[in-house]
């Protein structure tokens, strides 16, 4: 199984910088074990999906913890962090491994059947990018 995340371009671009090595998240997706490949849909105004990566360590911890821990390599803004996790008591910091970018971009809305972009992430079958791996 993978998973398709949403993530903002200005990230994106911190991912691909490698200033971005952690994602952080609200909620976590279950079964970590069973997945295979993070694919990054970087939302509007790019709408594609940008490339893979695998998952490394998931920490969960209150947001002023893994601030502390990880603002450095974590791509951005102090204010911003905490506007996100604003009322959460724990989130989660996702390590970023082996980006693969993909060459040309792939735009989900002509490979994925009533395709919408996921509000956080959503499952994929393996299946889907086979061929693109």
């Amino acid at each position: 199984m993978n998973v398709l995340l949403s993530i903002k371009p200005k990230y994106v671009q911190e991912i691909i910088n490698g200033n971005k090595i952690y994602e952080f998240r609200k909620s976590l997706f279950k079964n970590r074990d069973d997945l295979n490949l993070v694919y990054i849909y970087s939302s509007s105004p790019v709408k594609k999906i940008i490339g893979a990566f695998t998952i490394g360590d998931i920490v969960k911890g209150c947001p002023k913890d893994l601030w502390v821990k990880f603002k450095d390599v974590s791509g951005i803004g102090k204010e911003e962090f905490f506007t996100y996790f604003a009322d959460k008591e724990n989130g989660f910091a996702i390590k970023i491994e082996e980006l693969d970018l993909f060459d040309e971009p792939i735009d989900p809305f002509t490979v994925l059947p009533d395709f919408k972009p996921p509000q956080s992430f959503y499952y994929l079958d393996d299946t889907v990018f086979h061929s693109m791996d």
